[in-house]
C-alpha cells in the first residue's frame, strides 16, 4: 500500500541572516528568494513549491524577524513575518549552528506561540569541523522546547536537506496538492524581475545604502520574445541617487547589466531592461508608499 500524498505550507522563519532564502532556494531548485551577505535582504513574503511524488511542500520565505521595531519598514517585516506564522501547517525554525542569540529566543518564541508543530534547523553546519561538537548543541536546544525534529543542514552546500523535507513530510496533512507541478513560486514573473534588480543594489551598495533602496516595475511585456522591462529605483534622499547612479552612470550601468543577467537565466531568453532612479523622501516610513510599492503585511 502506497503512503498518503501530504501537502501543507511551512513558515520558514528565524533572526535575520541565517540562511533561511538560501535554504529555501536549495529546498526548491530554483531561485525564488535574493540572497545577500546582509541581513534583512528578504523583504516580503514568499512562497517557494517543492512537488514530489509523495507530497507537496509550500516553503513560506519570511523576513527576519529582528528586536528593533525601527521605522515602518521594519515594523512591517515583522508583523509580515509573524502574520506567515498563522498561516502555516509546521514552522521550520532556521538557526545558525554555532551560536544562539536574543533574537533566535525570541523568533523561538513567536514559533512556539502559534500552536504549530516546530522542527528545528541548524544550519550552516558545513562550517563546523568536529561535527561531533553538535551533539551537546542540540542537546542544549532539545531543552528549549519539544521540537518535532531537529536537522542540521547546510543550505550553501545542499547537505542533509533530504532528511529535513522527509522530516516536514511526516508532519503534513493528507491532501491534494495545491500548485501544479511545474510551478514553483506563488510571485509573478514582474516580481522575480524587480527581485533581482533590487539584489544586486544590496550587493553592489550594502555599505552606502543597504535599505535605503526599493525597486517598481513600471513597464513589462514581450515583444518577438524579447522580455522589455522599465523599472524604477527609488531612494530616499537626493545624495543616494548620485550613489546609485555611480560616475557617469557607470554603476547604474553594473546594476542593469548583472540584474539583466540574472532575469534571463531564471525566467529563460533575452531581456531588455531599462533603469531609472528617482527621489521619494522618507518612503520607508510611509505607509502608503510601502503599499504602493507592494509591501503588505
Amino acid at each position: 500500500m502506497s503512503a498518503p500524498f501530504r501537502c501543507g505550507t511551512v513558515s520558514v522563519v528565524g533572526r535575520p541572516n541565517v540562511g533561511k532564502s538560501t535554504l529555501v532556494n536549495a529546498l526548491v531548485g530554483f531561485k525564488v528568494s535574493i540572497v545577500a551577505p546582509k541581513p534583512q535582504t528578504t523583504r516580503h513574503r514568499i512562497a517557494g513549491v517543492l512537488s514530489r511524488g509523495d507530497g507537496q511542500i509550500v516553503f513560506v520565505d519570511t523576513p527576519g524577524l529582528h528586536d528593533a521595531a525601527g521605522n515602518a519598514i521594519n515594523r512591517r517585516l515583522n508583523r509580515t513575518a509573524r502574520g506567515a506564522l498563522g498561516e502555516a501547517d509546521v514552522v521550520a525554525l532556521v538557526v545558525d549552528s554555532r551560536r544562539w542569540t536574543g533574537e533566535d529566543e525570541a523568533a523561538l518564541a513567536a514559533a512556539v506561540d502559534c500552536g504549530r508543530p516546530v522542527v528545528l534547523v541548524l544550519n550552516q553546519v558545513d562550517r563546523i569541523a568536529d561535527k561531533a561538537s553538535l551533539l551537546p548543541t542540540i542537546a542544549e536546544l532539545a531543552r528549549r522546547h519539544a521540537f518535532a525534529a531537529v536537522v542540521p543542514v547546510s543550505a550553501a552546500k545542499r547537505d542533509n536537506l533530504e532528511a529535513l523535507v522527509r522530516a516536514i513530510l511526516d508532519l503534513l496533512p493528507e491532501g491534494p496538492p495545491m500548485f501544479g507541478p511545474d510551478q514553483v513560486t506563488d510571485r509573478s514573473e514582474r516580481f522575480v524581475v524587480a527581485e533581482q534588480v533590487r539584489e544586486q543594489l544590496v550587493r553592489r551598495l550594502h555599505a552606502e545604502l543597504p535599505y535605503a533602496t526599493t525597486v517598481e516595475v513600471e513597464a513589462f511585456k514581450r515583444e518577438r520574445k524579447v522580455l522589455k522591462v522599465a523599472a524604477t529605483i527609488w531612494v530616499e534622499r537626493e545624495g543616494q541617487k548620485g550613489i546609485v547612479l555611480g560616475a557617469g552612470g557607470a554603476q547604474l550601468k553594473h546594476i542593469g547589466i548583472a540584474a539583466r543577467r540574472e532575469i534571463e537565466r531564471l525566467l529563460g531568453g533575452r531581456c531588455h531592461l531599462a533603469l531609472h532612479v528617482k527621489v521619494r523622501e522618507g518612503w520607508s516610513d510611509d505607509e502608503a508608499a510601502l503599499r504602493r510599492f507592494g509591501y503588505a503585511d
